[in-house]
Order: C-alpha cells, then sequence, then structure tokens
C-alpha cells in the first residue's frame, strides 16, 4: 500500500514538472473558436452600411437574396402562389368544316392579392376559355387582360381577393452561381419545386418568332418539364426573379438547360398590359449586329464586347440623338450592354418617350449621349389599345395574326395569318379555313393587322382578301360586303 502511494505522488510530481518545463519552452498559442463578421445589404442606408472598423476582413455577401442555404421558407410562400392554368379553344373549324374543342396547359403566378396572373404566351395562345386551378384546387374562370408575343407574356385576372402572390425581386442582382428554385403546377399534380444554380444571362436561343422578339434569357439547371412553362422561378428569399418558360432538349424532357424571362422585363410588360392593354415598346431606331473579334479589332475596341450599330433608321430615336453607323453601344444607363440580348432587355424595360443615357465607342473613344426613345411609328406618343379594330375583328368572325420572321423567309410572302374562324361570323360563311395567309385586301398589300383593318375601313361596299395556304398550291380569294 505504502509503495502504491509513492507511485502516485512520484507521477504527479513528474506531470507538473513537464507542465512547468513546456510553458517555459514551448511559444504562447491563440485558438479562435468562431470570429464574426457583419451581414453588408444591397440597399444603402446608413443603418446598413459598414463603417471602417466594422468591414469584414474577407469574402462578403453581395446580396441578401443568397444568404438563406435551403429553400424551405421560399417553397412555403411561393408554391400557395403557382397555379394550373388550362386554355380551351371551341370556336375553331376544321379544314372539313367541322367544330373542334382543344385544351393546353400550363402554370402560372399570382403576383398580386386581387388575383393577377402572369403566365407564358405560348400556355394560353390557343385558347378562348381559361380555367385556372389553384394549389388549394379552388378553380376559378380567368378573363385574358393581354399577351406580348415578343417576350411570350401573357396576363390573365381572376376575381378573388387576399390571394397568395409571390413579390417581384431584382433579376438585374442575379449572379452565376446563385442558387434558384423553379416551381410548377403541371397537370394539375399541385406545385412542384426543383432547384438550380444561375448557369448563365442575357441568353438568345432564337426561339420567339415575333418580328420584335425579345430574348435575353436566364438559363439555370433547375429541373423544369413540360407543364411547368409560365411558372415562377425564385430566388432563395422567395422572390420572383424569372418567369420560366422554355427548356432546350433533344428527347422531349429535361436535359439541364432551362430558361426564363427576367422578372424586371416580366414586371414591366405585365404594367404595359394592365394599364394599356399593349406594351409600350421604346426603341433605338437601329439595325444591330455582335462584336465580333475581327470587328472588334478593326475598331480598335478594347474588348470584344458591346453592340454594333450596322444602320439607322430615319427619323428614329438614334438618328435625333446623332448616332452614326459604326458606333459600339457599350451601356445603357450605366448598364453594360456587351451583346445584343443585353442591349434589347435594356431597352425593353423602358417606354416611348423616355430618355435614356446611350454610352458608346466611335474610332476608339468614349462618348455619352441622352436619347429619347419612340415607338415604331417614329413617334413618343403611348400606344392605345384599339377596342374599335378589335370589335371589328370579331364581327367579321376571325381571330389574326402576323407571320414570324421564319415564316416570312419560308414562304417567301408577307401577310397576316388568320388563326381561327368563329361560327356565325361573315367570315365563315366565305368558306376561309384557318391557315389562310392574307396577303392583299382589295389587290391592296399588306404587311401586318394595322394594314389589314385599315383597308377593310376604307372599302366602300364590298371586301376582296386575296392570298394563299402554306400547305395548297396556288392563290385563293375570299369576297364578303360591308
Amino acid at each position: 500500500m505504502k509503495n502504491i502511494g509513492q507511485n502516485i505522488l512520484i507521477a504527479l510530481l513528474s506531470a507538473f514538472f513537464a507542465i512547468f518545463i513546456y510553458r517555459k519552452v514551448a511559444e504562447p498559442q491563440q485558438v479562435i473558436i468562431r470570429e464574426t463578421a457583419p451581414v453588408v445589404y444591397t440597399k444603402n442606408t446608413e443603418e446598413n452600411i459598414p463603417s471602417e472598423t466594422t468591414k469584414a476582413p474577407s469574402v462578403q455577401r453581395e446580396f441578401l437574396s443568397s444568404s438563406p442555404t435551403d429553400f424551405i421558407k421560399a417553397a412555403e410562400g411561393v408554391t400557395p402562389a403557382v397555379v394550373n392554368i388550362k386554355a380551351i379553344d371551341n370556336r375553331t373549324l376544321g379544314f372539313w368544316r367541322g367544330g373542334a374543342y382543344s385544351s393546353s396547359s400550363g402554370s402560372g403566378v399570382i403576383i398580386s392579392s386581387d388575383g393577377f396572373i402572369v403566365t407564358n404566351n405560348h400556355v394560353i395562345e390557343d385558347g378562348n376559355e381559361y380555367e385556372v386551378t389553384l394549389n388549394d384546387k379552388r378553380e376559378f374562370k380567368a378573363e385574358l387582360v393581354g399577351i406580348d408575343a415578343s417576350t411570350d407574356l401573357a396576363l390573365l385576372k381572376i376575381k378573388s381577393n387576399n390571394l397568395p402572390y409571390v413579390p417581384f425581386g431584382n433579376s438585374d442582382s442575379l449572379r452565376i452561381g446563385e442558387w434558384v428554385m423553379a416551381v410548377g403546377n403541371p397537370f394539375n399534380l399541385e406545385s412542384t419545386v426543383t432547384a438550380g444554380i444561375v448557369s448563365a444571362k442575357g441568353r438568345s436561343i432564337n426561339i420567339l418568332e415575333d418580328q420584335y422578339s425579345i430574348e435575353s434569357f436566364i438559363q439555370t439547371d433547375a429541373a423544369v418539364n413540360p407543364g411547368n412553362s409560365g411558372g415562377a422561378l425564385v430566388n432563395t428569399n422567395g422572390e420572383l426573379v424569372g418567369i420560366n418558360t422554355a427548356i432546350i432538349t433533344q428527347s422531349g424532357r429535361y436535359e439541364g438547360y432551362s430558361f426564363a424571362v427576367p422578372a424586371n422585363l416580366v414586371q414591366k410588360v405585365i404594367y404595359d398590359l394592365k394599364d394599356y392593354g399593349v406594351v409600350q415598346r421604346g426603341m433605338l431606331g437601329v439595325g444591330i449586329d455582335p462584336v465580333t473579334d475581327a470587328l472588334a479589332k478593326d475598331l480598335d475596341l478594347p474588348a470584344v464586347e458591346g453592340v454594333y450599330i450596322k444602320s439607322i433608321e430615319t427619323e428614329g430615336a438614334a438618328e435625333d440623338a446623332g448616332l452614326k453607323v459604326g458606333d459600339v453601344i457599350i451601356s445603357i444607363n450605366g448598364n453594360e450592354t456587351n451583346t445584343m440580348p443585353q442591349l434589347q432587355e435594356q431597352v425593353a424595360l423602358f417606354r416611348p418617350g423616355n430618355m435614356v443615357q446611350i454610352e458608346y465607342i466611335r474610332k476608339g473613344k468614349n462618348y455619352k449621349r441622352d436619347l429619347i426613345l419612340k415607338n415604331k411609328q417614329k413617334s413618343t406618343n403611348l400606344i392605345t389599345k384599339n377596342v374599335e379594330d378589335a370589335k371589328l375583328i370579331e364581327e367579321l368572325g376571325f381571330e389574326l395574326r402576323e407571320l414570324s420572321r421564319d415564316e416570312r423567309k419560308r414562304l417567301e410572302v408577307d401577310g397576316v395569318m388568320v388563326k381561327s374562324v368563329f361560327r356565325g361570323g361573315k367570315i365563315e360563311r366565305t368558306n376561309m379555313d384557318p391557315g389562310f395567309i392574307i396577303t392583299k385586301v382589295n389587290e391592296i398589300p399588306v404587311k401586318d393587322i394595322d394594314a389589314v383593318i385599315l383597308e377593310i375601313r376604307n372599302a366602300t361596299s364590298k371586301v376582296m382578301l386575296e392570298g394563299v395556304y402554306e400547305n395548297y398550291p396556288g392563290e385563293y380569294y375570299y369576297a364578303f360586303a360591308i
């Protein structure tokens, strides 16, 4: 027992002696368990601008939308506001004069508590009646407020209040690599949620056929399948940053490439549709080309960036501002326009009569100039929806659309496509079928819907429509009395 006590005493003395020697010899060390840094927000107010003593010592978050690490709260807030839309067409008469009903479906996003819903134009374009099913299974008939084929957007309205909705975020603040979530409501399966990152911005994939199409898509790898068109692309805060529109696929299913219309552009388009019934599109009045490496060298540009002006329209906004062929536009209101889609997106955010600042390079030197945008008629006036013209077309009993660029090139004609023929109208009695392309009205060539309406109104007693069918040879003529 005595030996055990001695051994313990010797062990303790040895341990104390070892610690004493280590502290005398070893260098002092400091262990940092946790170091915090302040959050820096994008909104610059006195409360959140860091002082010199509080600035984070390393990498900071630039945008609040990137701060959450999961989508739980975002999904809980967004899914109730994403709806299923069914478009029903009960007007179309087939080539053999038989009646037909058809339908298509997609997704939509409630953007206000009083029932405004944004979706893709291609989701609803083939219908004349629209059924909306909410996430809680309630069903509504919807009214079409307006469409914009150039951005593939449409605005619907249902009669209800206190609805859940998705607030708009700032799509310009998105960064490559930032997490986003795609929410759809396909085939009445209730909301489906997928996540991915922003793969690219300002993408053009040449899917919109409108003459004035604007493609500056947000590309993501969030899974988007058929039926999700018109659904929401949101950031981790649950803010709407895009409307899911298209995928690139060879199999017909999702393969990793999804595209969404940026929310800033969506917001401008739907407010125009809501306030005016049509989109107020400001135009520069220029023909443009991308800047290539060879062109950049010829023009002595600092980088292969910007948009080259290849033509100037007479009496257009660019001519009034003094821009010239050969100038290279590099920014609008301080926002870089390195590509054609970026330029088109920035211009599309403004209305005729709005002033923007153009930065451009001419002969190796940078210039800035203010420019007042104009509309298609070379005026700064806002366009109002012509109710009388719409009433005339409806009374005649058909629906018209303008030819796409591909159709004009493929068919080698200018004209207006008859989209639908309604029962009981004058057009039905002429035996005209959908798909007829009107090239002349009373022997006067027409290139757009406005021209068709103008010539019909100018007719005194009889209207002769001349044109062609894509799949049938020869010219066809249809006449009716005014």
